[in-house]
């Protein structure tokens, strides 16, 4: 019976070094503990990464396909009844170690793994070694070994247990670094690289960060930085959380305040407006084929500044030294209409003639003229909610500043002349490109400058009957005028 369960355990561990995706060199058929003549190979190893073995399992001899494991020092507690790694490994009545039936799979390795790797972190008295990649190198070495089942961790994450049967071992990095991809999806006129956007102040922007997840994913942190002008949307319903999070595989959705969590109580040497956090139990659930897309939105605040780049940036932290990703980054943008009233030339601005701003081209739909507040600075802002329809040019100035607008064609149409002033027929059409220039009346030439917009004065007409008729009256009061001077004159003769 006792023989029976020892080829049993035998072949367990043989299943073991099987399934294990490394590379064996088998010029050696036997071996014992303690000689010290095992070796690990690294390859394809990352730079600045540092590779740390822990020695898990003595193998006290091998011979063959005949293999005989037992627990390293520091192990005891892993493995005892009722202790995480009870649940994958098993130890017969003779101290020897197997993997259990249905527990030795690729997903219960990863996991076993990454238990055993949190595990060894934080306990002493288990043989390890610790190893860098040099400049320009891609292979780390680790020699003078005892023989066993070792667990190879990197400061990306696990990369899988080993054993040293045939003393000389070798390994391929299967551990990436993660990435990082951010875009805009919703809100205002986005650019058709998703990179960057215009948009009306008061406006919901949705934006994605996408997470391309590398084997051996550990301590995932999500950082993202926003301009002071665009504000986290934060739902009053707590449950929801201010970001969404989805997989590519349904099968390993995760769950707001169980798999991930969101801090917006954010201090400033972390330089970001928001983080997340991705719990160790969920991340050894996935592997590199699984994308992670995180969905929020922002709202561009009545003080952005127009013409100008506000920036969204994400970058992630991973691994045990918190190693950061790459960066990717969006650009939100909200443009302006300079315009001055005038008569005659430039230099006589015109106050008081009234327009309101379109984005149909007949101007008669009330509904399509946008609204605005006017600030301290004299300046139109854009307010859809509270704003009003009316634009007056500004006394002294002559001055419609208009602040806040997307990218489009707008309709600039004069609904009120000051008095003594000709009304404007048609419309000024005003069209703003992504990058904000300006060009007036279908013109392919960019308007730099003001959009100026002349009114005329009208001409006093004359009355009815024309200049001639004014004429004859003159003349006739003028012969009435001189007949009394002259019969005056000759009554007086005659007096005398």
């Amino acid at each position: 019976m006792k023989l029976i369960k020892k080829i049993a355990a035998i072949m367990f561990a043989f299943m073991m070094v099987v399934s294990m995706s490394c590379n064996v060199k088998a010029e050696d058929t036997e071996g014992v503990y303690g000689q010290k003549d095992g070796s690990i190979t690294i390859t394809g190893a990352l730079q600045g990464q540092t590779y740390t073995i822990y020695e898990m399992l003595k193998l006290e001899s091998f011979s063959g396909t005949n293999y005989s494991y037992k627990i390293a020092d520091g192990w005891e507690n892993f493995f005892k009844e009722g202790a995480e790694g009870a649940a994958y490994m098993k130890k017969d009545e003779n101290g020897y170690m197997s993997f259990i039936a249905g527990k030795d799979g690729e997903a219960d390795r990863r996991e076993f793994a990454q238990k055993a790797l949190a595990y060894a972190k934080k306990t002493t008295g288990i043989n390890t070694k610790s190893e860098s990649t040099k400049v320009n190198e891609s292979t780390v070495n680790f020699t003078g070994l005892n023989l066993g089942y070792y667990l190879v961790g990197s400061t990306t994450g696990s990369l899988c247990g080993l054993d040293t049967t045939h003393k000389t071992v070798e390994i391929k990095e299967k551990n990436g670094v993660p990435t990082v991809e951010k875009t805009i999806e919703h809100g205002g006129k986005i650019d058709s690289n998703k990179q960057s956007n215009s948009a009306n102040i008061g406006e919901s922007i949705a934006f994605e960060t996408k997470i391309n997840v590398s084997n051996g994913a550990k301590k995932y942190v999500l950082h993202d930085k926003m301009d002071s002008n665009l504000k986290l949307f934060i739902p009053t319903v707590e449950e929801t959380g201010p970001v969404h999070i989805t997989a590519n595989k349904s099968t390993v959705n995760p769950v707001y305040n169980t798999d991930y969590f969101v801090d917006t109580n954010i201090s400033d040497s972390c330089k970001c407006t928001f983080h997340v956090r991705f719990s160790e139990e969920y991340l050894n659930k996935i592997d590199d084929t699984v994308v992670l897309t995180c969905h929020y939105y922002a709202t561009l605040s009545d003080n952005a500044e127009i013409n100008k780049e506000m920036v969204n940036q994400t970058w992630l932290t991973y691994g045990d030294n918190n190693k950061e990703s790459n960066r990717s980054e969006t650009k939100t943008y909200t443009f302006g209409i300079p315009v001055l009233k005038y008569t005659g030339d430039v230099s006589k601005p015109l106050a008081g003639a009234k327009f309101k701003l379109y984005t149909d081209s007949n101007c008669n739909e009330e509904s399509t003229a946008l609204k605005f507040n006017l600030n301290n600075n004299n300046k139109y802002r854009y307010d859809s909610t509270n704003g009003k329809t009316v634009l007056t040019s500004f006394e002294t100035t002559g001055r419609i500043d208009i602040e806040g607008l997307e990218a489009g064609t707008y309709y600039l149409k004069e609904i009120e002349a000051p008095k003594g002033y000709n009304l404007l027929k048609n419309p000024v059409t005003i069209k703003i490109d992504s990058e904000g220039k300006i060009f007036v009346n279908n013109s392919t030439t960019e308007n730099t400058g003001d959009v100026k917009v002349e009114n005329k004065t009208g001409t006093v007409l004359p009355s009815t009957g024309g200049a001639g008729t004014t004429m004859i009256y003159l003349v006739g009061a003028l012969l009435v005028l001189g007949s009394g001077v002259v019969l005056a004159t000759k009554r007086r003769v005659k007096n005398k």
